[in-house]
């Protein structure tokens, strides 16, 4: 438990560094003393500027998939989306849901929480809300979210079982989730297992893509689906921190992955609406 909230102490500490960056600054931001080719919180990101409601002041960077394109949306839909940031998959889960549904973002970061607020009020939406809260025991009441989205965020959280209870106690029946994460093939070195900094930029978190699975099947989702998978590569430059050459070599010449995914799962509806005696 000690080790865990010194995990999580590291995530709040860097994020709130990140909240007060713009994409710019973070993109540009240095690994060290010398040239780098980018951050670690960033070489995981996919483009959002395409999708409709994409607010710029609202993208550091930081994701790892584009969750709430494959989330199935609908007018009307209350949405959560699980560290949700300066507010990115929010303002794109309301051009989704519209004037007529609610969209609540989660954060434990209060630096995040205070940007993504000033980012709505600049917008003027009165349906997306940011509460300040942990994952693990969300600031919501149980059975109202129709979608669940996430964005790389679950690595960051020791205990991922604990969310996935959450997300399952949250969803109405029959509500489902699209979370966007990553997982691994093969043991990471331990070098970088044991960073707090690649553990705080979702890699050393990373779990194996079949317990990642297993969790979420344990947790009592039906229809889980990967809905999109693409190879994550970690820059020379920053494995460089961690290791020597020939440990470089071997690392990307052996058989470990880091993969991004979109997961999609269902919450099972009321047996008593299909089920009768008999």
């Amino acid at each position: 438990m000690e080790k865990d909230n010194e995990l999580k102490e590291i995530v709040r500490r860097k994020y709130s560094e990140i909240a007060l960056q713009d994409k710019e600054a973070n993109q540009s931001s240095c690994c060290g003393a010398g040239g780098c080719s980018t951050e670690v919180y960033n070489i995981m990101t996919d483009d959002y500027t395409d999708l409709g409601g994409y607010v710029p002041d609202a993208d550091l960077g930081l994701g790892c998939g584009l969750p709430t394109q494959f989330a199935k949306i609908q007018p009307g839909d209350t949405v959560i989306d699980l560290g949700s940031g300066a507010g990115n998959d929010c303002f794109i889960a309301r051009a989704e849901t519209g004037e007529t549904g609610k969209v609540i973002g989660i954060d434990f970061t209060t630096p995040m929480i205070d940007k993504a607020r000033i980012n709505a009020d600049k917008l003027g939406f009165k349906n997306v809300e940011f509460r300040q809260g942990d994952i693990e025991d969300m600031p919501v009441a149980s059975g109202i979210a129709d979608v669940i989205v996430s964005n790389c965020v679950l690595n960051l959280v020791p205990d991922k079982p604990a969310v996935l209870k959450e997300v399952f106690r949250v969803l109405k029946p029959g509500g489902h989730f699209s979370i966007s994460d990553i997982v691994l093939s093969g043991e990471l070195p331990e070098a970088l297992k044991k960073d707090a900094e690649m553990y705080a930029g979702c890699v050393s978190g990373a779990i194996q893509k079949d317990d990642y699975l297993r969790f979420i099947e344990q947790t009592g989702f039906n229809g889980i689906t990967v809905q999109k998978k693409k190879p994550i590569v970690i820059p020379d430059d920053i494995l460089a921190k961690y290791m020597s050459p020939d440990e470089i070599n071997s690392f990307k010449g052996g058989s470990t992955g880091i993969f991004s995914i979109t997961v999609y799962g269902e919450k099972p509806g009321d047996a008593g609406a299909c089920c009768t005696p008999g």
